[in-house]
């Protein structure tokens, strides 16, 4: 039986309070999944620092295969005469990552804003905090989420953004007027013809990450939102170095997918390289919710059966937890916090070892 290569995501020594032998520390996590967050958008990453990123995770007795994630610009997402500068960058990134032993590139093809929360101190009745959506306190009108993120009012999480991009959110939302959800994909069709030939040459799989949530907001297209967004991605490029993240929390945060489902057919069509395993908490009403522990036990999805569906593919590829609780203290990123993710890392070995143990 095939095991799973457990990941922990990792911000950095500049950007994150957890060390890596910590992260060594929590039994079978063998990867760090991680990133040169200081690069902006659209440059070429240079060998000498991805070199010194695998250096580092390897002295802590750790691999380096997975980053998460080289962003893409949005020159390429509009489709604006600048995008191929951006894509032959792209292109000389992955060239440079795969000399490194870097196998997966998880990216996004979000307009403008990454993920995105209402809340990031959401707290729970045992004292503990999160990330949560509710779509009451996300006004959509784009002229106040752009004054809302221009004087960096709490509430609204921008993971990734570099402080250009924060200073040009307006003409950012310019740049997207005319693009329909038929322009996006049309724009993300172009990038993977043009960089999948690379990654199959230079052994590099991509793994797009779910829209999160799945669903518009203030008014941007959304494209990978359930099953039939990924069929459509799927044939803009027939590969299995076009890939996808399956992110259960993304996916399941619309109660209309069947997260175990979509995990059996992509996973069985080798269109999988890396998922996200984390759970959710339903509230308010369905399209509420908040991140909560990994245990199916405390979130509305069903991870047993999640991990369940993996385990009958299988599969073999990468995984990490994800968004995790701030707990026992700790006062660190949010969502990204040590001891929770750690719990979760334990939770889904467990569930693999039983698996395991009733298959034999």
């Amino acid at each position: 039986m095939a095991d799973l290569k457990m990941g922990f995501r990792w911000y950095g020594e500049k950007n994150d309070p957890i060390n890596l032998k910590y992260i060594r520390q929590i039994p079978g996590t063998t990867q760090v999944v991680g990133a040169l967050f200081d690069i902006p958008t659209g440059d070429v990453w240079p060998k000498e620092r991805i070199s010194q990123l695998k250096q580092q995770v390897e002295a802590a007795g750790l691999k380096l295969e997975v980053i998460e994630s080289v962003n893409i610009h949005d020159d390429i997402k509009t489709g604006a005469s600048t995008r191929d500068k951006y894509i032959d960058n792209y292109k000389q990134t992955i060239r440079n990552l795969s000399e490194y032993g870097i196998k997966v590139i998880c990216y996004n093809f979000m307009p403008i804003f990454d993920w995105l929360r209402t809340d990031l101190h959401f707290k729970l009745e045992d004292g503990s905090t999160d990330l949560s959506f509710e779509a009451n306190k996300l006004d959509n009108n784009p002229q106040k989420i752009i004054d809302r993120v221009k004087n960096n009012s709490e509430g609204y999480a921008l993971p990734g953004w570099e402080p250009d991009r924060l200073a040009t959110i307006e003409n950012l939302f310019k740049s997207y007027a005319d693009i329909d959800e038929k322009k996006l994909s049309e724009n993300l069709k172009y990038f993977l013809n043009e960089i999948i030939p690379i990654c199959e040459k230079y052994n590099v799989r991509m793994a797009m990450h779910p829209d999160d949530p799945p669903r518009s907001l203030f008014g941007l297209p959304r494209i990978y939102k359930n099953r039939e967004d990924m069929l459509a991605i799927e044939k803009m490029y027939e590969s299995r170095y076009n890939g996808f993240t399956i992110c259960t929390g993304s996916l399941g945060e619309n109660p209309k997918n069947d997260v175990a489902a979509i995990i059996r057919e992509f996973v069985s069509k080798d269109r999988v390289p890396f998922v996200h395993a984390r759970n959710i908490k339903f509230m308010n009403n369905q399209y509420d919710f908040h991140e909560s522990a990994h245990l199916s036990s405390e979130g509305s999805l069903d991870m047993y059966n999640i991990m369940k569906a993996l385990h009958e593919c299988n599969y073999s590829g990468y995984i990490r937890p994800d968004h995790g609780r701030n707990i026992w203290g700790e006062n660190g990123r949010p969502g990204y916090g040590l001891y929770d993710r750690a719990l979760g890392i334990t939770y889904l070995n467990g569930l693999w070892e039983a698996l395991d143990k009733n298959r034999s």
